[in-house]
């Protein structure tokens, strides 16, 4: 139960952003952000029916279709069916993520985790992608940030339903491994508990990265380590904070979250280290996790992310954050 071996590196590349979720990006500078990815060697690409209503997926779908299917790792999701009927994109209901997707497609987003809507989800995610096979499936969102106080009724309905599915799929041999996709912690520890069905790994957003690790450190990344079930850790700029942006949790940024990270960067400046480096080699520095997969809207900011992947970041950086309260006691840090 790892995903180590199917993944192709450590870095991988987040597709949200790509679905229009703050601005409406044209089809061509989407394109021209994955082909970058593609030339700077990355070839693990994620990606969501949810972005933008099947809008990633299609972008993703038209610029993958001219590569070799063996040469690329791609997950997606399932939970939410995208239908033909459309609605108004800013008046979706998506609890603490309201407004999310706002410029995208307005087909309607219908959230289903039952068995039917599992197959159904991943026979339309082949036909946007244009592929005949998907690598990693997760369960997308199964959390209280979009389901509230009724959350525990939804990943109930997903564990009954979507998870069999998904491990079927996995022992068939149609898909290599399968997980959840998720911003909170809470419904990964749960899922570990179950004797059955059993996750290939996880993909954790925003819940592993400088500016929020403590709860995913207290008992999921080792619970994760111990029963081999690997991290991939999406958001790892926590919706831009740590990248230049003014977006946290994929809001306007509080001005606590805008401190914290200004301290950051004057520590960053002090010893030479670019925030790019800091964030992603933070969040691979533990051993549970497999990979990381900052998203990116710009063919630019593909180039940042490999060489900030291989940047050396002195031990004194570190220490530093710990003297200075910003990352935890016991977080692992790389070294040099």
């Amino acid at each position: 139960m790892s995903i180590t071996s199917l993944l192709p590196g450590a870095l991988g590349f987040g597709t949200a952003p790509l679905g229009n979720m703050f601005r409406a990006i044209p089809d061509e500078e989407a394109a021209a952000t994955v082909e970058a990815a593609w030339e700077h060697g990355i070839r693990y690409f994620d990606t969501a029916p949810f972005y933008g209503a099947g809008l990633v997926e299609i972008r993703l779908g038209e610029v993958l279709a001219a590569h070799p299917r063996d040469a690329f790792v791609l997950s997606t999701k399932v939970g939410r069916v995208i239908l033909d009927e459309v609605e108004d994109p800013s008046a979706r209901d998506l609890g603490e993520k309201g407004g999310l997707f706002a410029h995208g497609r307005p087909n309607k987003i219908v959230d289903d985790y039952t068995a039917d809507a599992t197959l159904r989800s991943v026979e339309d995610s082949l036909k946007r992608l244009r592929t005949d096979r998907l690598d990693i499936v997760w369960v997308h969102d199964v959390a209280q940030d979009f389901h509230g106080d009724e959350w525990l009724a939804v990943y109930e309905t997903a564990r009954t339903g979507a998870f069999r599915v998904l491990q079927g799929l996995r022992d068939e041999g149609v898909i290599k491994g399968w997980g959840l996709g998720v911003n909170r912690v809470e419904p990964l520890e749960l899922t570990l508990d179950l004797d059955e069905p059993k996750p290939d790994a996880f993909l954790l957003a925003g819940r592993y990265t400088l500016l929020d690790h403590e709860r995913a450190l207290q008992r999921l990344l080792p619970a994760a380590a111990a029963q081999n079930v690997d991290i991939v850790v999406g958001g790892p700029y926590s919706s831009g904070v740590l990248a230049g942006g003014q977006h946290f949790e994929y809001q306007q940024a509080p001005p606590s979250v805008i401190a914290k990270v200004e301290r950051i960067k004057a520590l960053a400046a002090e010893h030479g280290v670019s925030i790019k480096a800091a964030a992603l080699q933070f969040s691979l520095a533990h051993p549970a996790t497999a990979a990381v997969i900052p998203g990116a809207t710009r063919p630019s900011r593909i180039a940042e992310d490999v060489a900030a992947l291989g940047e050396t970041v002195p031990q004194a950086f570190w220490a530093a954050l710990r003297e200075e309260g910003l990352i935890a006691e016991h977080a692992p840090v790389p070294t040099v």
